[in-house]
């Protein structure tokens, strides 16, 4: 029997980005120049139209100045992730 791991919450992970880039009060395009990502990459994986890479998200976390955890740890919200206490 396979036991597989949960879903990743990709609608957690979207919706972290635009209150990041709202936040800032960044526009795509200030974001797209912060980042080094076209606009239109931006506009989809905000839009949940595309999950990107790690080297997207690694380039987020920069442009953010924030730990790549903070980007990337809301694909966990709903369940325990990996090596959490209690897993």
């Amino acid at each position: 029997m396979t036991i597989l791991p949960p879903d990743p919450d990709r609608d957690a992970l979207r919706v972290t980005l635009a209150r990041l880039r709202n936040a800032r009060e960044w526009t795509f395009d200030e974001l797209a120049g912060r980042s080094g990502l076209a606009r239109r990459t931006l506009i989809d994986l905000e839009h949940g139209r595309a999950a990107g890479t790690v080297t997207t998200w690694h380039a987020l976390a920069h442009a953010f100045d924030v730990p790549i955890e903070e980007l990337l740890g809301s694909l966990c919200d709903d369940h325990t992730p990996p090596g959490a206490k209690g897993a």
